[in-house]
């Protein structure tokens, strides 16, 4: 069971050792990762192609930075395998964004769009946009100050209410025994490229 901790955090209400964690790239993957599921360092090594030397280095940091917990521990081949699970996630409101270092936002946009673009390339190999309830689009817009705002509210409001549905759907599924298909909602707004 997760233990909630006081967490200390910067001016801008960051919590330092979240900074810390997401700092490096295979630090943020590894995060990323046991946000998704419990795994051990060497599954994580193997499905990440790194060295379990490395990847354990870094779990070992993330659990020191109360990022991630240990779970539980399988006895293999004579010793014990380490299973965690992530308990904080990289999700910053407007302000807490706007005061991190640009080198951090920037590790953080390439990871997530880097595995927006795997899991759509994936998804379009084995027919994952035929389902009658998917949706893709693309809106150019003309926005205001006021209307990036507004509509990057609009988006955060969604995610938390896309968290609520899933809440309730592990709820029905756990009741009745049913399997839960895998989905994914992705949201995006920037500035794109200028016109030159």
């Amino acid at each position: 069971m997760s233990q909630t901790k006081t967490r200390t955090k910067t001016k801008s209400g960051v919590d330092p050792r979240l900074v810390k964690a997401i700092g490096h790239p295979l630090r943020l993957k590894l995060l990323t990762l046991l946000n998704e599921r419990v795994a051990s360092p060497s599954e994580l090594a193997e499905e990440l192609g790194e060295t379990i030397g490395s990847v354990a280095y870094h779990v070992r940091t993330l659990a020191q930075l109360e990022c991630i917990e240990l779970v539980r521990t399988t006895p293999v081949r004579g010793a014990l395998e380490h299973h965690y699970r992530a308990v904080a996630r990289p999700v910053f409101s407007d302000d807490d964004w706007a005061k991190l270092p640009e080198s951090i936002r920037k590790s953080l946009a390439d990871a997530v769009l880097a595995d927006i673009a795997k899991d759509m390339a994936g998804a379009a190999e084995k027919g994952g946009f035929s389902r009658d309830e998917m949706h893709v689009s693309r809106t150019p817009l003309g926005l205001d100050q006021q209307g990036w705002q507004d509509l990057n509210e609009l988006l955060q409001n969604t995610m938390f209410q896309a968290l609520a549905i899933q809440a309730q759907c592990k709820e029905r599924v756990e009741a009745n025994g049913a399997d839960a298909e895998s989905a994914e909602l992705v949201f995006m707004l920037f500035e794109p490229p200028g016109d030159s």
